[in-house]
């Protein structure tokens, strides 16, 4: 019995060194093509402190698409690092400024707001399991450990962690070899043409129940207000945002004055700013789709409105 035993052993102990060394090669190749994630953007930023981290979904993407982030930095005189992601809600971003504060400083937090964030667990919680993200996500330990703690205390799926902890995502992504971008870079320097259709789809993506429920809108509320507290506490002065989006995309959004009744009561009582942009600029030639501003939007939001309030000491 003893032979058939080491032989069993040996071959678990290959296949972990083989597992290893996949994970390891996995691991740098991530650093290679990495780019949009926020993890991989707090594991290779060079400067300890900086002026604004911007955090939200993906709204706030455009503002670092291409060369615009170097952009912005050389109109205001500001160290900017853009921290959002794709469909990223209040827990996801909580989760991404904590880690950030664990190893850098910031003065100022811009979060860009976005209502749909706050009404659904796949914004929130199912983030943490979406496979695109974790597997441009580096190791840490440190990381690792902030996700054992969402899963034992946040609701985040076990199974997310352990894809996580084992890069089971990172060594079996397809597209290994291809650049960590959002598909709506390419588009940036396009110019949507408006369709009724492609806005009710995007509104029936982005709010696919019926009606808001109060009572997730609280949960993920309280979480923000947690969001803000960990700033507080870290120093570091917030502002909210929402950024433009088209007239008649806004006018579909559902019980959109309720939310903002709703927020602004809460930045009220946390002393913190909020500049709502979101009817500021109308015009079809600053969008590339239905909702996210392209070149010539970031540009002109820039000038008009944004720059103002990165400007301020």
């Amino acid at each position: 019995m003893k032979r058939p035993r080491k032989t069993t052993l040996l071959f678990v102990a290959i296949g972990l060194v083989l597992y290893a060394g996949a994970y390891y090669a996995a691991e740098r190749l991530m650093y290679r093509t990495g780019d949009a994630n926020p993890f991989f953007k707090i594991a290779i930023a060079g400067d300890r402190q900086y002026d604004w981290v911007i955090l939200g979904a993906s709204h706030a993407m455009p503002l670092d698409f291409e060369d615009f982030n170097a952009e912005m930095e050389r109109a205001t005189g500001q160290r900017i690092l853009n921290l959002a992601a794709p469909g990223a809600g209040p827990l996801y971003n909580r989760f991404v400024l904590e880690h950030f504060l664990s190893r850098h400083r910031t003065a100022s937090l811009l979060y860009v707001l976005d209502s749909f964030a706050f009404y659904s667990s796949t914004w929130n919680e199912e983030r943490f399991a979406d496979a695109k993200l974790l597997r441009r996500t580096p190791f840490a330990p440190d990381l690792a450990r902030r996700f054992l703690d969402y899963g034992m205390h946040e609701g985040i799926d076990a199974l997310a962690v352990l894809d996580y902890v084992s890069g089971f995502s990172k060594i079996n992504n397809r597209e290994r070899f291809r650049r960590d971008v959002w598909e709506g870079e390419a588009q940036f320097d396009r110019v949507h043409r408006p369709s009724a259709a492609a806005d009710r789809k995007r509104i029936a993506y982005l709010y696919p129940a019926p009606a808001p429920d109060p009572a997730v809108f609280e949960r993920y509320r309280e979480v923000f207000a947690a969001l803000l507290e960990t700033s507080q506490q870290a120093g570091v002065r917030v502002v909210v945002i929402k950024m433009p989006v088209p007239a008649r995309f806004h006018g579909q959004l559902p019980g959109e004055a309720a939310f903002d009744a709703a927020m602004a009561e809460l930045f009220a009582s946390q002393g913190v700013a909020l500049h709502d942009f979101s009817l500021a600029m109308d015009e079809p030639r600053f969008y590339f789709d239905t909702d996210h501003l392209n070149r010539a939007g970031v540009t002109a939001f820039l000038a008009d409105h944004l720059g103002a309030i990165l400007e301020q000491d």
